[in-house]
């Protein structure tokens, strides 16, 4: 009714204006009546024509409009439905929670410090994930979790068929959780904390049960299962990422001290070498100049009158005095304090 009053708005407008561009067009006299409405009826025709083409071509848009969408509605019903019978496959919907797993610990920087590794076991008796903590302890994650009630709840036609595969659902993972608990993962290893995290890959998997079991959350929490979703996942895995970079600090630290340590007695060992080298140059210097004091006094005395009885014609080089002192390094130790009683 809306696109008829718009089009028959159109049509009007267009008639008054045809109308009134013929009225107000420059004429030398007034024709007859008879003339007039022939120029009108004319134009009418024109604009009813161009109109109607217009429209045809409107609704020929529309209609392929119309057939593109009902095929794209008609695929994505198609990939919906094998969709939901996908995940209603254990096999399917455990690989779909354990990539999801799998992006959520690369979101929370644990990859590159290698604090996570992926079990894929399909005997229920190890967990998706294992993630290492500080301090040699592991936490071990589960992501498989019943999915089926909700994918009928997703499909139901009416709010009670709703209601009822919601709570449904509410009910399956409540005893998934027991059944989770019974497990006890945190045996397998040493030093683990008694937690096990229940990983659902969506936020309204958790909504959803909370809806109709408000307390499904505490009782999980008392039987030491925690159900996380990835957000509150990746805010632990970031808790533990960070508490693996304070480690990695502390044991950088460490390993500085013992490293400053052994160089500190390397140092050490090569001032007391670098002190010895120095008092045997001093010892060379000093006997060195008592070499030439025993030239000067001795040696020359007896050269020069060999020169002048004709027994020797060539001249001796004669050695030089060296009285540069060789400088002792200070000591590493302190001086010891003669106010200190020994």
């Amino acid at each position: 009714m809306t696109a008829a009053t718009f089009i028959l708005g159109i049509v009007l407008a267009l008639m008054v204006g045809a109308m009134a561009a013929w009225w107000m067009r420059p004429r030398p006299a007034p024709p007859p009546a008879v003339a007039a409405a022939q120029p009108v009826a004319d134009i009418l025709a024109v604009t009813l024509a161009r109109i109607e083409a217009h429209m045809r071509e409107v609704e020929s848009a529309r209609q392929h409009s119309h057939g593109a969408l009902e095929a794209n509605l008609a695929s994505l019903s198609r990939e919906t439905v094998a969709l939901s019978n996908a995940l209603r496959s254990p096999n399917a919907r455990g690989r779909w929670g354990e990539l999801t797993l799998r992006r959520v610990a690369e979101l929370s920087g644990m990859v590159p410090f290698c604090d996570f590794v992926e079990q894929v076991s399909d005997d229920g008796k190890r967990p998706d994930m294992i993630v290492r903590l500080p301090g040699g302890r592991a936490l071990a994650i589960d992501a498989k979790f019943p999915l089926s009630a909700y994918l009928d709840a997703e499909a139901a036609q009416s709010p009670a068929e709703r209601s009822a595969a919601l709570a449904r659902h509410s009910q399956q993972l409540a005893r998934h959780v027991t059944a989770l608990a019974s497990r006890e993962y945190w045996a397998q290893f040493k030093d683990a904390p008694e937690m096990v995290v229940l990983f659902l890959p969506g936020e309204h998997f958790l909504s959803a049960a909370l809806e109709q079991d408000r307390e499904l959350l505490d009782r999980a929490l008392t039987k030491n299962v925690m159900l996380a979703t990835p957000v509150t996942l990746v805010s632990v895995l970031k808790g533990v990422s960070y508490g693996w970079r304070q480690e990695r600090l502390a044991k950088n630290a460490e390993e500085l001290r013992r490293i400053a340590g052994e160089f500190h007695d390397r140092v050490r060992v090569f001032a007391q070498a670098y002190a010895d080298s120095g008092r045997q140059l001093a010892r060379a210097v000093e006997s060195y100049n008592q070499s030439v004091a025993s030239w000067d006094a001795r040696l020359l005395p007896s050269l020069e009158r060999m020169k002048e009885l004709g027994a020797g014609a060539a001249a001796v080089a004669e050695p030089a005095r060296i009285d540069t002192v060789s400088r002792q390094p200070r000591s590493l130790e302190p001086p010891p304090d003669p106010a200190r009683p020994i």
